[in-house]
């Protein structure tokens, strides 16, 4: 490769900025990458000093409404499992977990009752990925999800909705809604004290 070949593929990148006459330089970055993490909701609430918990709500196999076989990508054939959980920090409700799997991705989880464990950590446990899409958003509640996380409807949720990826395939799309007055999303990215 010559070494404008190499500039001009830089520059297409946006790594550098090339200016006739002027020459080039590195780009400036405009923006910065913020990474969050997938953690295990488990050790997530263990490290806060709560004692955790776990409650199944409602499991069932083929239950995929529209937007969430968009989300996951699947063909009319596409099967899936559906479960609702809820997760608690000392005994009080911290995260109500709605979550896909698409079962060609995690074929397992179709035999997995999920009612000793959460869907979180047996991912994390039994299906490696390699790339995860997040969306962060406030929400007022729903009379459903108030009443399993014990709010009034209305109330301010913190709900990220997260997509996790393996071989260019959606395994799983969750919404993971959290009562606004109890949750902290903490993420840091680069040099921090």
């Amino acid at each position: 490769m010559t070494a404008h070949r190499a500039l001009r593929e830089l520059a297409d990148e946006g790594v550098i900025e090339r200016r006739r006459r002027a020459g080039s330089r590195v780009a400036l970055r405009t923006t910065r990458s913020l990474l969050v993490d997938v953690p295990r909701i488990d050790l997530e609430i263990e490290a806060t000093g709560a004692e955790y918990g776990y409650r199944l709500l409602a499991r069932s196999l083929g239950r995929t409404t529209h937007s969430a076989r968009a989300r996951l990508r699947l063909g009319p054939d596409g099967r899936t499992l559906w479960l609702l959980c809820l997760h608690l920090a000392d005994q009080r409700p911290y995260q109500l977990e709605e979550r896909w799997i698409d079962l060609a991705a995690a074929p397992a989880a179709e035999h997995e009752s999920f009612r000793d464990i959460g869907p979180n950590r047996w991912l994390l446990e039994h299906v490696p990925f390699v790339g995860a899409e997040h969306l962060i958003r406030a929400e007022a509640a729903s009379r459903r999800a108030a009443r399993h996380l014990e709010v009034e409807p209305g109330a301010p949720l913190l709900v990220l909705e997260r997509r996790t990826f393996r071989e260019q395939r959606v395994v799983t799309w969750v919404r993971l809604a959290h009562p606004g007055a109890r949750y902290v999303l903490r993420t840091a990215s680069g040099e921090h004290g």
